[in-house]
C-alpha cells in the first residue's frame, strides 16, 4: 500500500465546489482495493515518506510521522504482550493530547476495538458507557483516575486498569512505563493480527434520541472514508496545519479533524479544550491554515471583544457543522475567513451533506452526479408521536420543497455503495430503532437521523431541529432521559422532566427542568448534587417548580405546553430559577433577568 500524493496539482486550491467533490471522490475511490489498508497501517507508509515532518503537536509533546509510527508499533506490541485478542475491547479515558491518538491507532492496529469514553461523564453514565462494551482493560489519562475508582463497583469483567500518567503515580499498571521497553520497529506480518476494513476500529458514544449513551460502531473502512473524504474536500497538502481543540472522543475532533490532515502529510495542533481568549493567539503562533469548528465555538469567538489581531492569521479554511446563518456572515467577515466548509453528518449515520459552495445557513447538498450514491430524502412525521406519517399504501410521505420533516438515508446492501451502510450500535435494539422499513417500497430500509430538515428548490438542506428527547447544547447532545434520571435521584424531588428551550443569541437549546418537590428539597443542595452528577453542558439552565407533570398512558412526559411556555415569567406563575453559567447558583428568574436574556447583543 502506498500513500497517495499529498500534493494536489490536478485541481487548484480554490473555493470551487466541483473541484472539492472531485478531490474527495479521487481520494476515496481506491479505499477498498486492499482490504487491510487501514488507517494505522497507512501511518507506517506515511512515516516512510514524511519521516521527521511534524504530525501531532500539543503543548507538551511533538510527534513526527516517524515517531507516531513507532508509538503505534509499541502500543500494538503492548496489546499482544497483554494477550488482548483481536475483536476485544479496551476503553480509553483521556484528555486531548498527541498520545491519545497514538494509543487508539496502536491498539486498532492490533485488531483491538477502542471505546472512546467521554471525559465529561461521571458516575452511572460513565459506568454504563463502560459496561455496554464489556472491555478487557481501561486506559486512564492524567487526572481522571479517581473517576474510575469511584465507580469501579458499578461494573465488572475488566481485567485491568492501566494509567497513562505524566508523573510517578504508584499504580501497578503504568502504560507509559510498559511501552518504553517494547520495540518500535515495524511489525512483522506474522507478529500481529492485521485487521481488515470491515472490522470494528472504534466505539464512539452518541446520545441518540433517548436514553443513556450508546456505543456506535465505527469500522476501519469508516475511519478511512472520513479521513480521505475530508482531506479531499479541504484540499489538504503537507504545508497545511490543522488547529483541533474539539474533543478527541468525538468523531469530528478525533477522526475528521485529526485524521484528514495526517492522510496528506500535514500537521495537527492539539489543544485540550477550546479557549476563546487564546484561540487566535494559538493559531497565529502555530501558523495554522485550517481549523475545525462547531457552531457554538464560532459564536463564542464572535461575542468576544474585538482585537487588533482578529484577522492576523494564516487560516485559509474553517470546516465544521452547526454554524447558523446569523453567525456565519459576521464571523466570516470579522475574522476574514477565506472559506467555510459547513457539513452535516453523524457518527453512526449514513446521511452526509456538504456545503462546498459556502452558502450561509445551509448544511449542504448532494450534487446530482452523486445522488445515486447518497440516497437521501425528507419525510413527514407526526409532531406528537415523532413517527413517520404513512399514506394509504403504508408508505412514508415525502416532504415538499421547504417543508420540514425528518431526514433519512437509504441503507443499500451493496458492496459498491459501502458509504450508505449503517453499522449501528452495540445494542441491537438501538440499531433496530434507528432503522425504518417499507419506506418508499416494500422491503427497503432507511436510517433515521432524528433531525428535522428542509430542502429548498435548489437542493440545499437546512437544519430545523432535533426530533425526540435529545437536544444540542454547547456542541454536545444532551439526553433528557439521562438528565431526568439524575434529577429523580436528588432528595426532595418527587417527579421531574427535562427538555430544551431556545435562548436568543445562542446555538442549540438550553436545558430546562420541570420538577415536583416536597418539603425536603433544598435549592442549594440541588446545586451541589447536580454539579457532581452531570457534566456542565447537561445541567439545566432553567428550573420550573410545578405541581405535577402530566404523563401519557405509557408514562412518557407530556411536555408540549412546558416547551411552549419556555421560561417566560409573564405567562408562568410557577416559581422559576436560572443559573446563567453551570458553576453559578440558581437565582429567581424575574422580568429583569428575562429581559436581559432577550436583549439584542451589543456590536462587537
Amino acid at each position: 500500500m502506498s500513500a497517495e500524493s499529498a500534493s494536489d496539482t490536478t485541481h487548484p486550491r480554490t473555493p470551487n465546489a466541483l473541484h472539492a467533490w472531485i478531490r474527495a471522490l479521487e481520494r476515496t475511490s481506491t479505499l477498498t482495493r486492499d482490504p487491510h489498508a487501514t488507517f494505522p497501517a497507512l501511518i507506517g507508509h506515511l512515516a516512510d515518506r514524511f519521516e521527521s515532518a511534524p504530525a501531532l503537536r500539543d503543548p507538551e509533546t511533538a510527534l513526527s510521522y516517524r515517531a507516531l509510527a513507532e508509538r503505534i508499533n509499541r502500543y500494538a506490541r503492548w496489546a499482544r504482550a497483554e494477550h488482548l485478542a483481536p475483536g476485544e475491547t479496551v476503553c480509553l479515558l483521556m484528555s486531548n493530547c498527541a498520545e491519545y491518538l497514538a494509543i487508539w491507532l496502536g491498539l486498532t492496529r492490533a485488531g483491538i476495538t477502542v471505546a472512546l469514553l467521554n471525559t465529561n461523564l461521571t458516575g452511572e453514565a460513565l459506568a454504563h458507557s463502560i459496561r455496554i462494551v464489556s472491555p478487557r482493560a481501561i486506559i486512564v489519562g492524567p487526572g481522571l483516575g479517581e473517576r474510575i475508582v469511584d465507580i469501579h463497583s458499578l461494573f465488572d469483567g475488566v481485567t485491568s486498569i492501566w494509567r497513562h500518567d505524566d508523573g510517578e503515580h504508584p499504580a501497578p499498571h503504568r502504560l507509559d512505563h510498559a511501552i518504553k521497553s517494547l520495540p518500535s520497529h515495524p511489525l512483522e506480518p506474522d507478529e500481529c493480527f492485521l485487521p481488515s476494513l470491515k472490522d470494528r476500529a472504534l466505539y464512539i458514544y452518541t446520545s441518540g434520541t433517548t436514553g443513556l449513551p450508546k456505543a456506535a460502531i465505527v469500522s476501519h473502512f469508516r475511519v478511512m472514508q472520513w479521513t480521505h473524504w475530508f482531506c479531499g474536500l479541504m484540499a489538504i497538502t503537507p504545508q497545511d496545519c490543522m488547529y483541533d481543540c474539539l474533543p478527541l472522543y468525538h468523531s469530528v475532533g478525533g477522526v475528521v479533524a485529526a485524521g484528514a490532515p495526517l492522510v496528506a502529510g500535514a500537521t495537527v495542533v492539539l489543544r485540550e479544550r477550546f479557549s476563546a481568549s487564546r484561540f487566535w493567539q494559538d493559531i497565529a503562533q502555530e501558523r495554522c491554515t485550517l481549523f475545525q469548528y462547531i457552531g457554538e465555538l464560532c459564536r463564542y469567538l464572535l461575542a468576544s471583544p474585538s482585537r487588533d489581531d482578529d484577522a492576523k492569521h494564516t487560516i485559509r479554511l474553517a470546516c465544521g457543522n452547526g454554524l447558523r446563518e446569523d453567525v456565519w456572515v459576521p464571523f466570516q467577515k470579522r475574522f476574514r475567513i477565506p472559506q467555510i466548509l459547513e457539513y452535516y453528518a453523524s457518527t453512526e449515520g449514513n446521511v452526509s451533506l456538504y456545503n462546498c459552495e459556502g452558502k450561509p445557513g445551509s448544511i449542504g447538498r448532494v450534487p446530482p452526479m452523486l445522488a445515486h450514491r447518497y440516497p437521501i430524502t425528507i419525510i413527514r412525521t407526526d409532531p406528537m408521536t415523532d413517527e413517520p406519517i404513512r399514506d394509504e399504501q403504508g408508505r412514508c410521505v415525502r416532504c415538499e420543497p421547504n417543508e420540514p420533516g425528518e431526514a433519512i438515508g437509504q441503507i443499500l446492501a451493496d458492496p459498491e455503495h459501502v458509504q450508505s451502510a449503517f453499522d449501528g450500535y452495540v445494542d441491537a435494539r438501538a440499531t433496530a430503532a434507528k432503522t425504518l422499513r417499507d419506506v418508499l417500497k416494500p422491503g427497503d430500509a432507511w436510517y433515521r437521523t432524528g433531525d428535522l430538515m428542509r430542502r429548498d428548490q435548489k437542493g440545499f438542506y437546512y437544519f430545523v431541529d432535533r426530533i425526540g428527547d435529545t437536544y444540542r447544547w454547547k456542541g454536545e447532545n444532551v439526553s433528557t432521559t439521562e438528565v431526568a434520571m439524575i434529577l429523580h435521584s436528588i432528595p426532595g424531588i418527587v417527579d421531574a422532566a427535562a427538555y430544551g428551550v431556545s435562548v436568543p443569541n445562542t446555538e442549540g437549546r438550553a436545558g430546562m427542568a420541570a420538577i415536583v418537590i416536597d418539603k425536603f428539597f433544598s435549592l442549594s443542595a440541588f446545586q451541589v448534587m447536580i454539579s457532581q452528577r452531570l457534566p456542565a453542558y447537561a445541567r439545566p439552565m432553567f428550573l420550573r417548580v410545578v405541581q405535577r407533570i402530566d404523563r401519557t398512558a405509557t408514562f412518557k412526559s407530556q411536555l408540549s405546553d412546558l416547551k411552549k411556555q419556555s421560561y417566560d415569567p409573564k405567562v408562568i406563575s410557577d416559581p422559576l430559577y436560572v443559573s446563567l453559567n453551570a458553576d453559578e447558583p440558581y437565582v429567581p428568574l424575574g422580568g429583569h433577568l428575562y429581559d436581559q436574556l432577550h436583549a439584542e447583543p451589543k456590536d462587537a
